[in-house]
């Protein structure tokens, strides 16, 4: 058993299934490694799912104070005198704003302030510079305007390298409360700050970044929470309209807890706990572009709004005009203005919408990875070509529907993309593998069974090869024999031409293989002038028995087309010609058949006592006169469907146990034949009276076998069989049998 079990096992590994294995450990190594491109399919994969379901509210807690093309015409280039971004506060706090974000940040003094307008005009007179000096500084009536609204947040910028010139003032820093570790190591840092002027600075109540960093392919999809310069930290610009929103004096950072090297998990103010990525990142929910939400700075100045729209809102001031160059690209628009990623990040943290994929997700992708590959490797070697495509679309299709049903309805990322190229990779390879395995088995059964079977068989075999059950299986199978009778004689005759010998031979074995494999047998072997065939294996064959026998008439009515042939040849010479002529024996019983031999050398063949038997029934069908001996269990399988007769009750040589043996004299028509019916009577009445051992009965039957037999069957009655009774009725009125006798022919000859 434990033999039999591991040669199983290593069956079970043979089909591809260890190539699988290897491959999916690749997959695993690369996913693992996580190279730039695999990176970007899977960013790719979380676009398409959100064009598939961009978020869709009605509300609209967030408004853009949009800095357009009219309003450019309409007010002036940029920048504006600063008395316009002061009114621009001051109308939206009083309309009721709830906070105030600027997607830009004033970095150097008003260029229309007194003074520094003075420095750069020409032409004026010395009494109209000094007027124009005293007016008042744009810059701080914007600063004043900012420390009386309090819900203003100015943005400010950052790049990489050096500081150009040390700041005089240090940066403004908001508070921040750090859990579970230094965030630092994990968020994105640059070399400094780009500020707003210090006047500024200080009145803001809050100072924000608004670094946007596309993927390599130049798309938005994530927004720095936090940044890090130096070790200062700084959030980012709608973390801190949320702080200065809610009244906090300070943020929070959550990094993972007790994990090493883990990263940072979420940041926090009053009312809100936005998960990041491990370097802090916040993942954008996008909408559609929506210019419902824009209203033109215009408008504000002017004083053409209506305050409602802006009652209770987040309002950030930013630009869409196509010369200040603030468009960007995103899963969703190809073209938006960054502003407006603000904005579409804000809104999906207000409404709870933020996408959110948690740190330990490539673990958990990993095992999804690891699972559903050896899933494939177990079902797809052993299965057919429409369950592997079935399985493999099954597959695929459940982790696109999963992944895309968690963005879509929980807000939550999980890659499908390499686990569909991992399963999609071991599907292309086992698929091959068990493409080039069917080959080479079909190749090798049709080099096996050409010989054996007919060729639609072989093609059977060929297709299905789940049909060949081989290696010793025990089954009922039917067997015939057939050999030349006289072939000795036959063969004496061509000894001065072996060849012509050897054409006779094949000459009769082609159509007597033709007929065989026609009625689905199998050619066992070829020995000289003899053939071996069975029934029931490899293919299945529940009408073996019938198949066989149907077989025997037809190989005997090809053998007399080809006597017919041979005649014609010789111009009907019948003084000459010798007809050939050939017994059949067929049997039926329980055998053992499949692949025998040595380790060097090894045939499908059969094996078993049934068989035996077979083979010395057809050496007796010359010793009855008969054409076909059949056993006992065959003329069972085909009783009714065959004109059959009773030989004897005999023990063939080498075996103890008698058996009933029969043959075949006509098809289903001639059963209900009155004449056969007649004949089939006395001759059972002729066995009864000899084996009762009524030998004047016995002989009186004989007559009466011997011209019924004629009436049914002319001159292809056996009348020979009935000579046999006749001498063995004459022996034993000479020799009486012994007291015991139980009317069992004893057979002396193979």
């Amino acid at each position: 058993m434990a033999v039999g079990l591991a040669r199983r096992w290593r069956s079970w590994w043979r089909t591809g299934r260890l190539t699988g294995v290897v491959l999916l450990i690749a997959l695993v190594a690369l996913r693992m490694a996580d190279p730039g491109l695999i990176e970007t399919l899977r960013l790719k994969t979380f676009d398409m799912y959100q064009r598939w379901t961009p978020l869709e509210r009605p509300e609209k807690p967030v408004v853009i104070v949009d800095i357009d093309e009219v309003s450019l015409k309409t007010l002036g280039q940029w920048p504006w005198p600063r008395h316009y971004i002061a009114k621009l506060v001051g109308d939206l706090t009083n309309a009721g704003a709830a906070a105030i974000g600027f997607d830009m940040f004033f970095a150097e003094p008003d260029p229309h302030s007194g003074g520094n307008f003075v420095d750069r005009a020409f032409g004026l007179t010395p009494e109209l510079r000094q007027q124009i000096q005293r007016l008042p500084s744009t810059d701080e009536l914007f600063a004043n305007i900012l420390k009386q609204s309090k819900i203003v947040v100015l943005g400010q910028g950052a790049d990489v390298g050096t500081s150009p010139a040390e700041a005089l003032i240090p940066p403004r820093v908001t508070p921040v409360a750090e859990f579970n570790g230094d965030p630092r190591p994990f968020l994105l840092g640059f070399g400094y700050l780009i500020r707003n002027i210090p006047v500024l600075e200080e009145a803001a109540s809050g100072i924000g970044m608004f670094v946007l960093r596309p993927d390599r392919d130049d798309t938005i999809r994530r927004v720095p929470a936090v940044v890090r310069i130096g070790k200062n930290l700084y959030p980012t610009l709608v973390l801190e309209m949320l702080r200065v929103a809610s009244g906090e004096p300070q943020y929070a950072i959550r990094s993972v807890p007790n994990v090493e090297n883990a990263g940072i998990a979420s940041v926090a103010v009053k009312g809100f706990e936005i998960p990041t990525d491990r370097r802090g990142r916040l993942w954008v929910r996008f909408s559609r572009h929506d210019p419902s939400i824009y209203l033109p700075a215009k408008d504000i100045l002017t004083g053409k709004f209506d305050p409602q729209a802006i009652k209770g809102k987040f309002v950030l001031v930013g630009t869409s005009a196509l010369g200040l160059k603030d468009l960007r690209t995103t899963p969703v628009e190809t073209v938006i203005p960054g502003v407006e990623i603000h904005a579409q990040l804000l809104k999906s943290i207000l409404l709870k919408e933020h996408l959110t994929r948690l740190n330990g997700i490539d673990a958990i992708e990993l095992a999804i990875i690891i699972l559903t590959g050896l899933l494939l490797i177990a079902v797809l070697p052993s299965g057919s070509a429409v369950s592997m495509v079935a399985v493999f679309a099954s597959l695929v299709a459940a982790l696109v529907c999963s992944s895309w049903f968690l963005l879509a309805r929980q807000a939550f990322l999980v890659d499908a993309s390499f686990p569909v190229i991992s399963c999609t990779a071991l599907f292309v390879v086992l698929t091959f593998l068990k493409f080039m395995r069917e080959a080479a088995q079909r190749r090798e059964i049709r080099a096996a069974f050409a010989h054996y079977l007919a060729p639609e068989q072989v093609n059977r075999l060929a297709e299905d090869p789940s049909l060949l059950h081989t290696g010793g299986e025990t089954r009922e199978m039917s067997f015939l024999f057939s050999d030349v009778r006289g072939f000795t004689a036959i063969a004496e005759e061509y000894k001065s031409d072996p060849q012509a010998l050897t054409r006779l031979i094949n000459r009769l074995l082609t159509p007597m293989t033709e007929r065989i494999q026609a009625r689905r047998g199998t050619i066992d072997k070829y020995m000289g002038d003899c053939v071996m065939a069975f029934w029931n294996a490899p293919l299945d064959d529940k009408d073996h028995a019938l198949h066989a026998c149907e077989a025997a008439r037809d190989m005997l009515r090809a053998l007399d087309a080809l006597n017919a042939e041979r005649l014609a040849e010789m111009d009907g010479d019948t003084a000459r010609f010798k007809p050939l002529r050939v017994g059949v024996g067929i049997n039926t019983g329980d055998c053992v058949v499949g692949n025998m031999g040595s380790d060097q050398r090894f045939d499908y063949t059969v094996l078993g006592d049934a068989v035996n038997l077979a083979a010395r029934l057809e050496s007796q069908s010359r010793a009855y006169g008969v054409d076909i001996v059949i056993g006992e269990a065959t003329a069972e399988a085909v009783a009714g469907r065959f004109a059959l007769l009773q030989l004897d009750l005999i023990a063939v040589k080498g075996k103890s146990e008698a058996v009933q043996v029969f043959t075949i004299l006509g098809d289903a028509d001639m059963v209900n034949a009155p004449a056969f019916q007649r004949w089939h009577a006395a001759h059972d009445a002729l066995l009864a009276a000899y084996r009762a051992r009524q030998w004047d009965t016995a002989e009186a039957r004989l007559g009466e076998c011997r011209g019924l037999a004629r009436e049914t069957l002319g001159d292809r009655a056996p009348i020979g069989l009935y000579d046999v009774y006749a001498e063995r009725i004459a022996d034993f009125r000479r020799v009486p049998p012994e007291q015991d006798w139980d009317g069992v022919y004893r057979a002396v000859n193979k």
